[in-house]
């Protein structure tokens, strides 16, 4: 059990399992699983066994087999452990616990067991105190390094690197070509060929240097990673929320429908009785009627039988001609149609099929903004007020880095002529601010912890590492006032001029001006941004139109659009990873979507969505959208 926790602690268990390694095998990946538990991954991954690849199942890169026709369970078996983890192993695990134990070689020769108390570094072997005194008393064996057992430390120092090939030899060379450490026999027979072999004493700094090296990176991989993890733990609680709304909405929509359909059934219930009442009042005026005449009857036929009956014929003769009267004008007049009758008609087939054709709403997954269906919502709102602030702040740009795994939201504040940074786990907790000679205009970002921002007054471009705090690196005096600015690779930067030359220049880090690029109708670029094919985006705020060229100067198109779309004041661009071109227009207010080619694609965001003066915008990574709006940075996901 002690040994298990061991290797627990130093991280050596499989991902797939979750035990201590068994047979660890190392892809070229660098991730390391039990053989068995990725032969088992790699039989169900049909593609990776087409293309003769073991894929890993953190990252899916594929590891090319020495053999490819050769079984899959031969492609693993012949993957063996890095040294890294081989060297865990060999420290925690069950044998290092022998190890502590160590008998005496020479006392266990003879067949007693006797507890080491040293270790010789070139004969690599122990000894207990006696047996010592005698390696000790032997002339070649007398100046050996001798250290106490106990002492791991300057024991795994002086243990001594022995060739795994020549198993006799001790390695002293490192084949820079080959990036192997390697004995003489080695060098004389494998690697005669190679122009490039030091001693190990001269490559051990070396190699040092570049370990910690890569341990500085990979501690910033796991920090990344670890971030990763908190973003994606909080996109899947997101996504159940955003799920239980959904279901909600579907709820209350069904409820909606429900309603109507409940009205309608009244509406014809209501219909059923006000047809029936009314036939129903109709036959029983009719009754009435009759029954008056029935009653007139009933008297006329006693008077005309009690003439029949008497013996006056005076009598009898005047009821007669006042029946023959009678019998003249009262014709069968009663030409009414008879009462109709309520029924009740529909069609079942048509209305299945309207029921069918219920139209409830639509569910599906959009990716982000180059989803012309997705939809934005407003996920968090930066307030960039400082305590310290002079003036009511107006960011002027933003743009997002990520510095050892943490996102950082930078910005330009113009009226406090200052660089803030923002913690994106501490939305509104300033990282910190840099004051700048004057007002700051534009962020080109160079690369994830290092910035160029333009400070036309004062004609500088001034370049600032954020550690997430805003370090100035240095002042670039420019011999023209830029306004814009955007990188073109790390070591060049497009600036835009206010002048009458209709260009932009490509500077290198010094200011110096390499060349220009025409703009067509943009005079004055005061905004510009660099595609992912290197195509510049320019606007200006006098002139309706934003302007694409290649880096050589060669139109891509130009946008000027008229009537309802027209632009009133165009600022800042981003475009998507599939090259869709966000643009700000500040006075309409909205965020502007086209397609790569500069067609009209919608309205993504308008005033209705808390946009207030818009100015500077920024796409990150993970379909956030961050717009400058004033003091505030409004913050959207997708």
């Amino acid at each position: 059990m002690a040994t298990a926790k061991k290797l627990t602690d130093n991280h050596l268990t499989c991902v797939i399992c979750t035990e201590v390694f068994t047979d660890p095998a190392t892809l070229q990946c660098n991730h390391t699983f039990c053989k068995s538990c990725l032969l088992k991954y790699a039989n169900t991954q049909s593609k990776a066994i087409q293309a003769k690849s073991i894929p890993c199942p953190s990252c899916r890169q594929l590891t090319k087999v020495t053999n490819p026709d050769s079984p899959i369970e031969e492609w693993v078996s012949q993957l063996k452990p890095s040294h890294v983890i081989q060297g865990l192993m060999d420290d925690f695990g069950p044998r290092s616990e022998a190890a502590d134990v160590n008998n005496c070689r020479v006392c266990r020769t003879q067949g007693t067991t006797t507890p080491a108390t040293f270790w010789c570094s070139v004969c690599d072997d122990v000894f207990c105190d006696v047996c010592l005194k005698l390696h000790n008393m032997m002339p070649m064996l007398c100046d050996h390094a001798v250290v106490d057992v106990s002492n791991t430390t300057k024991r795994k120092a002086k243990q001594r690197f022995m060739c795994k090939i020549h198993k006799d030899k001790q390695i002293e060379l490192f084949c820079k070509d080959c990036r192997k450490a390697i004995c003489h026999t080695c060098c004389s027979i494998k690697h005669r060929k190679c122009d490039d072999v030091d001693t190990l004493d001269n490559m051990t700094p070396v190699v040092r240097e570049y370990l910690s090296g890569e341990n500085q990176e990979l501690k910033i991989k796991m920090t990344t990673s670890e971030n990763e993890i908190i973003f994606k733990e909080s996109q899947i609680k997101e996504i159940k929320t955003n799920a239980q709304d959904i279901r909600y909405e579907i709820r209350k929509l069904r409820h909606t429908v429900v309603e109507a359909i409940v009205r309608k059934e009244k509406q014809l219930l209501d219909k059923v009785d006000r047809c029936s009442d009314e036939q129903i009042q109709e036959l029983q005026a009719e009754i009435k009627s009759q029954e008056i005449e029935l009653q007139m009857y009933q008297q006329q036929y006693e008077f005309t039988a009690n003439a029949v009956t008497s013996n006056s014929e005076r009598d009898m003769y005047a009821v007669y001609e006042s029946v023959c009267e009678e019998s003249t004008d009262n014709k069968d007049t009663d030409n009414r149609p008879a009462p109709g009758r309520v029924v009740f008609t529909h069609d079942m087939d048509k209305l299945k099929k309207a029921v069918d054709d219920i139209q409830l709403g639509e569910v599906k997954v959009v990716t982000g903004v180059s989803d012309h269906q997705s939809t934005p919502v407003l996920h968090h709102t930066i307030d960039c007020q400082d305590d310290d602030d002079s003036e009511d702040p107006y960011l002027r740009d933003v743009t997002v880095l990520t510095v050892d795994g943490i996102k950082v939201t930078v910005v330009a504040d113009y009226n406090n002529t200052s660089i803030k940074t923002y913690q994106t786990s501490k939305p509104n907790t300033l990282s910190n601010k840099m004051l700048l000679s004057s007002e700051p205009y534009q962020i080109a970002k160079l690369t994830e912890s290092r910035i160029a921002v333009s400070v036309p007054d004062s004609e500088e471009i001034v370049t600032v590492d954020v550690t997430p705090d805003p370090v100035l690196l240095s002042t670039i005096k420019t011999t023209k006032s830029y306004y814009g600015l955007a990188c073109l690779r790390p070591s060049r930067l497009v600036a835009g001029t206010d002048g009458e030359s209709h260009s932009v220049d490509i500077l290198d880090m010094t200011g110096k001006i390499l060349k220009s690029i025409n703009t067509g109708v943009i005079k004055n670029p005061d905004c510009i941004h660099i595609t992912s094919n290197n195509n510049l985006i320019v606007s200006e705020l006098t002139v309706k139109s934003i302007v694409s060229v290649t880096s050589e100067g060669e139109d891509v198109f130009t946008y000027t659009p008229t009537g309802d779309r027209a632009l009133y004041y165009p600022r800042g661009i981003t475009t998507t990873s599939t090259g869709d071109i966000l643009l700000v227009d500040r006075d309409s207010p909205k965020v502007i979507q086209l397609t790569e080619s500069g067609q009209f694609v919608r309205d993504v965001l308008t005033q209705q969505d808390g946009l207030e003066s818009p100015h500077g915008i920024f796409l990150d990574g993970d379909r956030f959208v961050y717009v400058t709006c004033g003091r505030h940075v409004r913050v959207f996901k997708f």
